[in-house]
């Protein structure tokens, strides 16, 4: 109110669209904040369930029909497919370790 009484009638206004810019950028980030992947073996299948902003969305295979691509060590995403159904996984770690992650799968459905 300083402000407005010694004539900067604008400082408010601006201020005000500021705050609720910055609302809104923390609305944005709580919105994204739990989004992950989650990958497991359970009583034979692979489970893989995916949260972003707030949607939960999960995938099932049959543990022998699984094929976990890519093999090359390129960064891209890897992509599981069986019968019919293809999802991607590793959005959520760095390029360089989803060929790690794409072998420990391959492993993991190998043991169980």
């Amino acid at each position: 109110m300083l402000f407005w009484s010694q004539g900067a009638t604008l400082v408010m206004p601006f201020a005000s669209l500021e705050l609720m810019a910055v609302g809104l950028a923390f609305v944005v980030y709580a919105r994204h904040a739990t989004d992950g992947e989650r990958i497991s073996l359970q009583e034979g299948q692979l489970v893989v369930e995916w949260e972003s902003a707030g949607k939960l969305e999960r995938a099932e295979f049959q543990r022998d029909w699984v094929r976990v691509e890519p093999r090359a060590g390129d960064g891209s995403l890897i992509e599981l497919s069986g019968r019919g159904r293809t999802i991607q996984v590793g959005r959520f770690i760095r390029p360089e370790l989803r060929p790690l992650l794409a072998r420990e799968i391959r492993l993991a459905l190998r043991a169980a």
